[in-house]
């Protein structure tokens, strides 16, 4: 078995670094409003999925992986106050025109996973 205790393993022991495996950067949002319906989600859904500008301008189109609760109990339409979208991307996006319009509704970034340069 292969010595585990030299200096340049033993310095690194239980550290960790910012960094993420996969390509381009995840952003964890956070949707917070009063009863959000399907059709708020929507929305907002529309905007990431699509690119806003050209040429290296504008936001980029991010591809939404992931919804969810913060304790796991399922999206109920007309309910639920608080979502969270893991979107994956490599650009920009501009959280204050990603709410698409929907009245009371705040998105905020809570987490950034981006690739270790």
């Amino acid at each position: 078995m292969a010595d585990l205790t030299s200096d340049a393993i033993a310095s690194n022991f239980q550290k960790f670094s910012i960094s993420q495996s996969d390509a381009g950067r995840e952003l964890v949002l956070q949707l917070a409003g009063t009863n959000l319906t399907h059709a708020n989600l929507q929305a907002v859904y529309s905007y990431i999925t699509t690119a806003h500008g050209s040429a290296g301008t504008g936001d980029s189109a991010f591809t939404v992986a992931a919804i969810g609760t913060a304790d796991g109990t399922p999206f109920v339409s007309g309910t639920t106050d608080t979502v969270f979208m893991r979107v994956q991307g490599t650009g920009d996006l501009t959280l204050a025109d990603a709410d698409a319009g929907v009245a009371g509704l705040t998105i905020t970034t809570v987490a950034v996973f981006q690739p270790a340069k």
